[in-house]
């Protein structure tokens, strides 16, 4: 078993289709002709970088960590977040998904990322925090764009936001991340990563 990372662009085209196949089990799309397996899921200013755990040349699971430049309390900082966190359904339960995410916070971490920074539905902060992140207390990220944002509170959400502080100059800053809105601003294609 091993973890594999490409720029998603650059993800070989068998094992793209096997991650489409298992977002499919997780987020079944309207048409099967919309999980298009030669079109990118992410804009690519947020530089996507596909991880895929595999095993014997089969995808069990696989996320993206998209990063960007935020403005945040006067500071600027460069942040990355995780998307499409998915585990083949016949795999579940057996820590595949934990064991990547994990490998992510880490990956975070040797790119240079100040922090790192997303949202997951509330039942799921027991494992993103078992993989090293921890909930950022009232903290909510707004997504989006300036013109339409696209808030992580809003009605029909149950949305905790989870971070971890990597750098020294968002270490000293963690606590202005709290009880806050945060401008994550991302586009229309990953509205809130």
């Amino acid at each position: 078993m091993q973890i594999l990372s490409f720029p998603e662009a650059a993800t070989p085209a068998d094992l793209r289709v096997q991650v489409r196949r298992i977002q499919e089990q997780a987020w079944p799309s309207a048409h099967p002709s919309d999980a298009a397996v030669d079109t990118p899921g992410h804009d690519p200013a947020l530089r996507p970088l596909s991880m895929l755990l595999v095993d014997e040349g089969t995808v069990l699971a696989a996320l993206d960590i998209l990063s960007k430049e935020i403005v945040h309390a006067g500071g600027r900082f460069t942040a990355g977040g995780l998307s499409t966190v998915v585990t083949d359904k016949h795999a579940r339960g057996r820590g595949y998904g934990r064991r990547l995410v994990a490998a992510a916070h880490e990956q975070m971490q040797l790119r240079g990322l100040d922090l790192g920074l997303f949202t997951c539905d509330r039942p799921l902060q027991g494992f993103y925090e078992g993989a090293g992140w921890r909930v950022l207390p009232g903290a909510v990220l707004i997504g989006g764009t300036p013109q339409a944002p696209f808030r992580s509170d809003q009605p029909g959400f149950d949305k905790v936001t989870m971070a971890d502080f990597f750098s020294p100059a968002a270490r000293q800053a963690q606590a202005s991340f709290h009880h806050c809105g945060i401008e994550l601003y991302p586009g229309e294609t990953d509205k809130l990563w």
